[in-house]
C-alpha cells in the first residue's frame, strides 16, 4: 500500500487510483512502524541503568526519524513532498508517546502528567486528523 494520501484522481494518466477515504487517511497518518520501534527501544532500555534524560534524547531522535521515514514512504516521482502528511505523522508520534506513558515516557518526569490525559488526547487526535485532506 502506498503511504501517500491520494486526494484526486488523474484520468489523463490512465491510472485508476482511488481517492483515500477517512479510514485510509486514518491509517496513513499514523506512523505505526515508528511507534512500534519506539516501544521496542524503550522496552529494551527501561529496566537498565541509563543516563538520565536518554528518553528525551530518543524522543527527539524519533521525531526526526518519523519525519524522514514518512517523507520516504510518501515520496513519488514528479510529486512535491507530502509536507502536511509528514507534519501530521510527526505530531501523531508525539501524541502516541504521550499516551503510552509509563516509566519510559519522557513526559513522566512532569508532576502534572497523567496517562489519562494522553489517552484522551490520542482518541481526539486520532479521530480528528483524518478529517484533514491535504
Amino acid at each position: 500500500m502506498n503511504r501517500r494520501i491520494i486526494t484526486q484522481q488523474l484520468h489523463a494518466t490512465g491510472a485508476s487510483l482511488e481517492i483515500d477515504t477517512y479510514k485510509d487517511r486514518l491509517f496513513k497518518y499514523i506512523p505505526a512502524d515508528v511507534v512500534a520501534a519506539w516501544t521496542a527501544v524503550t522496552g529494551l532500555i527501561s529496566g537498565s541503568k541509563i543516563v538520565p534524560g536518554i528518553f528525551w534524547v530518543l524522543f527527539f531522535v524519533f521525531i526526526v526519524l518519523t519525519a524522514l521515514w514518512t517523507h520516504r514512504q510518501t515520496s513519488q516521482k514528479d510529486q512535491p513532498p507530502a509536507k502536511i502528511q509528514i507534519v501530521i505523522a510527526s505530531i501523531a508520534f508525539i501524541v502516541w508517546v504521550f499516551a503510552l506513558g509509563g516509566s519510559s515516557s519522557p513526559f513522566s518526569a512532569f508532576s502534572w502528567y497523567s496517562q489519562v490525559y494522553g489517552s484522551i488526547l490520542l482518541i481526539v487526535y486520532t479521530l480528528a486528523v483524518p478529517l484533514i485532506v491535504p
